[in-house]
């Protein structure tokens, strides 16, 4: 059993795990389109098979964390593939946090002119802003900002996905559609969608090895696998309702929520930023933790448990 002192840090790194994985393709659509609604009612087997992979390789992961008491994914890596192969994966992973937090700041500008008319500079520079005091406070700055914002997200996300699949209902047939989804068929498919959004996670998860107990990152695991996988059926299956007609919009999410209601448009865009927020502190955190010092967590602050108050 968890101490009840413990169950808040469970709650906040399950929304990490999820907030690191729900991105901006989430968010609209789009990634469900491609890797699971595309192949019809057998995507929902996709479904499954990526929620059960979520729930184990995030359970492995912050098992792992805990067992090597890492500060960054580049112990884990060199344990996991040794250390001319880690060190290969390091490079990679740098390069891609990197590029991935430019990709996401560049996409919160882009969101914010595009849905609220906003200047362009001004997501971008409210966004690092907002990841500016989060990566300073470490990672109890990161755990709180996702314990606030994903819920907000899958709310979100599960409310317009409920509406519009209780709005259009699923047809008993889908009609055939000469478009295929990643892969080619579903099971490639769903094991390329956990591939993908696990480079992220892995990073973030992976420094939280010397802050957590072996019985609460596994939990925390098993849970934040659960809820991505929850989330993503919810939206193929809204995406199913629509089918084939969601295929022809960028944007699935925003197609399905103005079928219920134009006034949903705002509050859709803020979805998408706050989903792009999250991608991109967790890209800065595992980043950070990184370059920290040997010893240190992300930047340098004390243990994120004397941080909640139950140190020894």
């Amino acid at each position: 059993m968890i101490k009840r002192e413990g169950i808040g840090l469970l709650i906040r790194l399950v929304a990490t795990y999820v907030g690191a994985v729900i991105g901006a393709g989430f968010a609209s659509g789009q990634e469900i389109l491609q890797f699971f609604i595309l192949f019809g009612y057998q995507g929902l087997l996709g479904v499954l098979v990526a929620t059960v992979l979520f729930a184990y390789l995030g359970a492995v992961v912050l098992y792992l964390s805990v067992k090597l008491r890492s500060g960054s994914y580049q112990e884990l890596l060199s344990y996991l593939l040794g250390p001319w192969a880690g060190r290969f994966m390091d490079i990679v992973s740098i390069l891609m946090l990197v590029g991935g937090l430019g990709v996401m700041l560049s996409g919160s500008g882009a969101v914010l002119q595009e849905y609220l008319g906003l200047p362009r500079w001004t997501g971008v520079g409210l966004a690092l802003l907002v990841i500016f005091f989060v990566i300073l406070r470490g990672l109890t700055g990161l755990l709180t900002v996702n314990v606030i914002l994903v819920p907000v997200k899958l709310v979100a996300v599960c409310l317009i996905a409920g509406l519009a699949l209780a709005d259009k209902g699923l047809p008993a047939e889908l009609p055939f559609t000469n478009q295929q989804g990643v892969g080619g068929n579903w099971l490639w498919s769903s094991l390329l969608y956990v591939s993908f959004n696990m480079i992220v996670p892995v990073a973030v998860l992976a420094s939280m090895g010397r802050s957590i107990d072996k019985r609460t990152g596994i939990l925390a695991g098993i849970l934040g696998g659960l809820g991505l996988g929850a989330a993503v059926a919810m939206v193929t299956l809204a995406g199913l309702a629509f089918y084939p007609q969601v295929t022809n919009y960028e944007v699935p999410m925003l197609y399905m929520a103005a079928c219920i209601s134009t006034a949903l448009r705002p509050v859709f865009a803020l979805l998408i930023w706050a989903a792009i927020l999250t991608t991109a502190i967790a890209n800065a955190h595992g980043f950070a933790s990184r370059l920290a010092p040997e010893g240190a967590n992300a930047t340098g602050f004390s243990d994120l448990r004397c941080a909640w108050r139950y140190c020894p």
